[in-house]
């Protein structure tokens, strides 16, 4: 695939990085993303991959916008409250660049659902808000070879963590949780809350490390979970083991 113009353009900050180059910016135009969840993480990342040249993103969420969303979901305004959150997404990602194709899959993912919602993709970026979802995307990447980026976020703290599960050694992010017995049982914003600006650096997180897994630069990031600590500030990254007993992932080799 060759660059236009305009691409040289729109990119040359990417491109004039040695660890992108041009190389990497076409595997970004020539990649296919599913964003699960128009939330708190989703429109930043959204935001950020459709401005990298993401060339194809799938998003994919079953929910309507809310006047409690626009704290931190800022992607929406108040005139789109009541408006399907993948039709203000895939129109904000429109905006942002032409280069882009936006699929709105307006759906709730489960077992059931989940190979005709994120069949066929490069990577998944999973921002939902509860384990049963996060499992199942999980379960669904780990046995169909997808890496997944999932970020989740609460209060003043967020996690990120690039997932490749069915390659030797390394764990899938049922590895990280476990089953979550009761998997429905997840601490919600309303619940807790959160400091808005914490989706933001979650979200812009989660788009770096599908950028790293598509163009491939840096240090390997499969396996590593980074914690961000807003109240201190600071960071840590812990190295997750493959769980044997792991249902997803433990018999693998």
């Amino acid at each position: 695939m060759s660059l236009t113009d305009a691409q040289l353009d729109r990119y040359a900050r990417h491109i004039v990085l040695k660890e992108i180059g041009g190389e990497g910016q076409r595997k970004l135009l020539a990649a296919s993303v599913a964003v699960v969840g128009a939330g708190g993480i989703g429109c930043p990342a959204l935001q950020y991959l459709a401005a990298a040249g993401v060339g194809r993103l799938r998003i994919v969420d079953d929910d309507a916008v809310s006047l409690d969303n626009l704290q931190r979901q800022i992607l929406f305004g108040t005139a789109d409250i009541g408006r399907l959150k993948v039709e203000v997404a895939a129109e904000a990602v429109r905006r942002i660049n032409p280069d882009v194709c936006v699929e709105a899959k307006q759906a709730r993912i489960a077992a059931g659902t989940v190979p005709r919602l994120l069949g066929g993709v490069d990577l998944v970026l999973d921002g939902s808000d509860n384990f049963g979802t996060r499992l199942v995307v999980s379960d669904f990447c780990t046995h169909g070879h997808i890496p997944l980026v999932s970020a989740a976020l609460g209060q003043f703290q967020l996690q990120v963590g690039t997932w490749r599960g069915w390659e030797a050694g390394r764990p899938c992010y049922r590895c990280f949780v476990g089953d979550a017995f009761d998997a429905d049982d997840c601490d919600t914003c309303a619940e807790l809350g959160v400091l808005g600006a914490m989706a933001g650096i979650g979200g812009s997180w989660a788009a770096l490390e599908a950028v790293r897994q598509i163009a491939g630069f840096g240090e390997e990031a499969a396996g590593k979970v980074h914690v961000f600590d807003g109240l201190a500030p600071g960071i840590r990254t812990l190295r997750i083991p493959r769980d044997p007993g792991c249902r997803a992932c433990g018999q693998r080799t």
